[in-house]
């Protein structure tokens, strides 16, 4: 995938657009937590150092492609504005064309927090409106653990997810998120899960 040299600048962060129906709320939590640590100058620092990547859609509308999960913890936490990174400018097709373009590069994920893939028109137009999904809290920290490799490979973690979802039980992970991690731990080591982007289980001669 070829990303021109991004143009940067701050935006309102409510005026972001989501390119993705669900983020996991354990995530975004511990994403506000870390927020809380920063002081004066460091918050500064750490906008700057983490640019959200945005695809210029129709109307001059920013819609982010990566970084949900702190667009929603600096919004929940009133930050008003982020740096975003201009990564393509695609502001001159219709709607339709738009969500087509962004689907065919693998820049958006229209699949709720069921796993269900649904229509364009039912991902959310703003960052407050991303619905909570467990599972995607669980595979973004199993990658924090160890339990895979970050990779390149667009919604990476929602494939994760969505291996365990098939798996594990809701209400485990809503209700005993640790203990539920530990199997997640064994699941992401096993064969099972060799399909799936930056997989590191244990390789046999």
């Amino acid at each position: 995938m070829h990303v021109r040299e991004p143009i940067i600048k701050p935006v309102q962060v409510d005026s972001l657009r989501p390119t993705q129906m669900t983020v996991g709320m354990h995530e975004v939590a511990e994403k506000r937590k870390r927020w809380r640590e920063h002081k004066g100058k460091r918050k500064d620092e750490f906008l700057g150092s983490h640019l959200v990547p945005v695809i210029l859609g129709p109307k001059d509308r920013h819609y982010v492609i990566d970084h949900h999960h702190l667009a929603r913890a600096l919004l929940d936490e009133g930050q008003d504005r982020v740096a975003i990174a201009v990564v393509a400018d695609l502001h001159a097709l219709d709607r339709e064309a738009f969500w087509v373009v962004l689907d065919n590069r693998g820049w958006c994920h229209p699949y709720d927090h069921n796993g269900v893939r649904c229509g364009f028109s039912d991902i959310p137009e703003k960052i407050a409106d991303l619905r909570d999904d467990p599972y995607r809290s669980l595979a973004g920290e199993l990658r924090r653990l160890g339990g895979y490799s970050k990779e390149t490979v667009p919604f990476s973690e929602f494939l994760w997810a969505d291996f365990l979802r098939r798996r594990l039980k809701r209400k485990a992970v809503e209700n005993a998120f640790e203990e539920t991690l530990e199997k997640a731990m064994r699941l992401a080591k096993s064969p099972d899960a060799a399909y799936l982007p930056g997989w590191c289980g244990p390789v046999t001669d």
